[in-house]
């Protein structure tokens, strides 16, 4: 299959070395395009969650295709996030053509897009670092739950389901830091003059115009690769999000052997939750 040009792909919230991850998909996405300028913006690897010690190969598979990219001069600005963090000592570092920034200001024509991660507007992550990181294991465990119920709806023929998309949607305090998330995005945005807005964090994909009394601003969200399986990409002058579910042609590739390593890997999936519930019997 041809590969298709990129102007520019903004990725964010892949949480590599997590259960949720969706690496498999996001290579075969990643095998199919030939990107100019990508923009790794935020949560890519979950320092956070390390300690579990699971980092299949499929992940290891998505780090060194962009290392790829880097060794060929493609240029790869990583804009750190919360759960990697621990890179914001880094801020400033460039080798070839890869940087570590903590936001980044991309002049596109006559237009500029003011990308970050979004964690800066987070409260809890300003003072209740420890709250953040209990609640991220909470949704990382609900994650692992929903992927063994779809393993099993998947046998049985039936369609998978969202079970934290369904819970975000239904509960109005999350629904409101959404809007509140991006309203707070786009006001700034638009006091600075910036055409775009660019966000991840939340997992919410989203492009949609945000107006205030002063102007208005493009807001734009690349969601994730743990639940919707999205990125942003830009092309002649104009911004689209891309969703893994609608592109047929790069779901059609490999398809057999994507069922294949899903399957050995579940196995290493359930070895793990037995190992880590037996190390916490020990511990008490």
């Amino acid at each position: 299959m041809k590969k298709r040009v990129v102007e520019v792909l903004v990725l964010s919230d892949i949480h590599l070395g997590t259960y949720g991850c969706h690496a498999k998909e996001l290579l075969l996405y990643l095998k199919s395009i030939k990107p100019k300028h990508v923009i790794l913006n935020g949560d890519i690897i979950d320092i956070w969650q390390f300690k579990k010690r699971y980092w299949p190969k499929s992940h290891m598979k998505v780090v060194k295709h962009v290392m790829q990219w880097i060794t060929k001069g493609v240029q790869v600005t990583y804009i750190t996030g919360n759960h990697d963090e621990m890179l914001r000592k880094f801020e400033g570092f460039q080798m070839g053509s890869f940087k570590i920034v903590n936001k980044l200001l991309l002049n596109l024509g006559n237009e500029s897009a003011w990308i970050f991660h979004g964690d800066v507007f987070d409260v809890t992550m300003q003072h209740s670092k420890w709250i953040a990181k209990l609640g991220a294991i909470g949704y990382d465990l609900l994650i692992l739950l929903n992927s063994g119920v779809n393993y099993m709806s998947k046998k049985m023929g039936k369609e998978p389901v969202s079970m934290s998309k369904k819970i975000k949607n239904s509960v109005k305090s999350a629904v409101k830091f959404i809007n509140d998330f991006e309203k707070i995005a786009a006001d700034i945005a638009i006091d600075n003059k910036y055409d775009y807005v660019i966000c991840g964090h939340i997992h919410q994909p989203e492009m949609r115009r945000i107006k205030n009394e002063y102007g208005e601003v493009m807001y734009l969200n690349s969601g994730d690769w743990i639940e919707n399986l999205t990125a942003l990409e830009y092309n002649e002058g104009a911004w689209e999000l891309y969703e893994f579910a609608s592109d047929l042609k790069v779901k059609g590739i490999n398809n057999m052997e994507v069922e294949y390593h899903e399957v050995l890997e579940t196995e290493v999936l359930f070895k793990n939750m037995l190992e880590e519930f037996q190390l916490m019997k020990s511990d008490k």
